[in-house]
């Protein structure tokens, strides 16, 4: 997760959440990882990724810093972009890699943007459970702990999801 300096945004046009998600794909040619899921909200990101054998630092200052640059000469701005460092959590177990899943997912649920989260446009959830292809993301380690329909069985944990009905964050559990 990382966040806008001072919670400011992080997108004010459309190109610029395509503009992050290109920069993604770079990065992902020069440090390889798998990305399990992601929700660009305005002012912050969530992203679930899994390195294969380059830090996860490594992958992050690339990444960041050539977003920074691209923001802040499109909009003629100076200073820093995000908010510190970028913030982790190890995920220990495939109970966690689905809750963190269904948290990313709920985002803009619980910021009350969208009414379900298959509404949100900037998150790799649609693209799970409606079978659409996104070359973003890595469908086959969340699905496979479904029965079939895998993708009827992804988003019905998440609906049901603890952490909608309590409204809890992952690190609160």
């Amino acid at each position: 997760m990382a966040r806008g300096n001072r919670k400011a945004p992080l997108f004010l046009h459309p190109s610029d959440w395509k503009k992050y998600l290109d920069l993604l794909e770079k990065v992902r040619k020069k440090y390889p990882f798998y990305l399990h899921a992601y929700c660009l909200m305005n002012n912050h990101i969530h992203l679930l990724i899994e390195t294969i054998e380059d830090p996860l630092g490594n992958i992050f200052q690339a990444f960041h810093s050539s977003y920074a640059i691209y923001f802040n000469t499109k909009y003629n701005y100076t200073g820093h972009l995000f908010e510190g460092r970028y913030k982790s959590l190890l995920i220990k177990d495939n109970r966690q890699l689905l809750d963190v899943s269904a948290y990313i997912h709920l985002n803009p649920v619980q910021a009350k943007i969208v009414g379900s989260a298959a509404d949100y446009l900037w998150s790799s959830y649609r693209s799970i459970i409606l079978k659409q292809q996104n070359p973003h993301i890595k469908k086959t380690t969340l699905l496979s702990h479904f029965k079939e329909p895998r993708e009827i069985g992804y988003q019905r944990f998440v609906e049901k999801s603890a952490w909608l009905k309590n409204n809890k964050t992952i690190t609160e559990k």
